[in-house]
């Protein structure tokens, strides 16, 4: 039955248009750090709208049944590891707080469907062990890019908490690397056996 339904076009559809509106609500939410932002890094800042951008392509050229495996590892590594990511700083924001706005609950929210969208896509996805390397590569840089070099999302009551939160993100891009393989490669794998 999930599969019939992921499978729909008119359902692909609307999930590409609902990723492409995140997508774009998402760096017009990035703006003002984007604004101050060496343009260096600037590829590497928004990571949210960027794992979503990925997905929408995915979804675009898989309307067309069509496949690009390396935007594909990335959709599904960025998106499960950004959305998790989101899900958590705004979970602790508010364990901080003691509080969350309206746009912290739409967040965790469209965070989590983030996180799941990519998931429930994997078997789909063509996906080669030199795509997991390209994207595990990228995604591993990026949490470079966000603490050691500052680039990090702005949450200003979590300033205090940085190293943590780059130790615990660190290691969340390993699970996500580890989950987009035993998804894609590894259950491939067996699956041929």
């Amino acid at each position: 039955m999930i599969k019939y339904i992921l499978l729909d076009k008119r359902f692909v559809i609307s999930l590409f248009i609902i990723n492409l509106v995140g997508t774009i609500y998402g760096y017009m939410w990035y703006e003002s750090q984007l604004s101050n932002t060496p343009a260096k890094f600037l590829v590497f800042v928004p990571d949210s709208p960027t794992a979503s951008l990925f997905f929408t392509i995915f979804l675009l050229f898989f309307i067309f049944k069509k496949h690009v495996p390396y935007i594909e590892a990335l959709a599904i590594m960025t998106l499960f590891k950004y959305g998790i990511w989101a899900v958590v700083m705004n979970l602790l924001t508010l364990e901080i707080n003691g509080t969350l706005s309206w746009q912290g609950y739409m967040l965790i929210a469209s965070h989590g469907a983030m996180a799941i969208q990519g998931l429930l896509y994997a078997p789909f996805y063509k996906i080669k062990l030199r795509h997991i390397v390209f994207a595990s590569i990228w995604t591993l840089h990026n949490d470079i890019i966000d603490y050691v070099f500052g680039m990090m999302p702005v949450y200003s009551s979590l300033n205090d908490y940085m190293n943590e939160i780059g130790y615990f993100t660190f290691w969340l891009s390993i699970l996500s690397i580890f989950i987009a393989y035993k998804l894609t490669i590894s259950k491939k794998r067996v699956n041929s056996l």
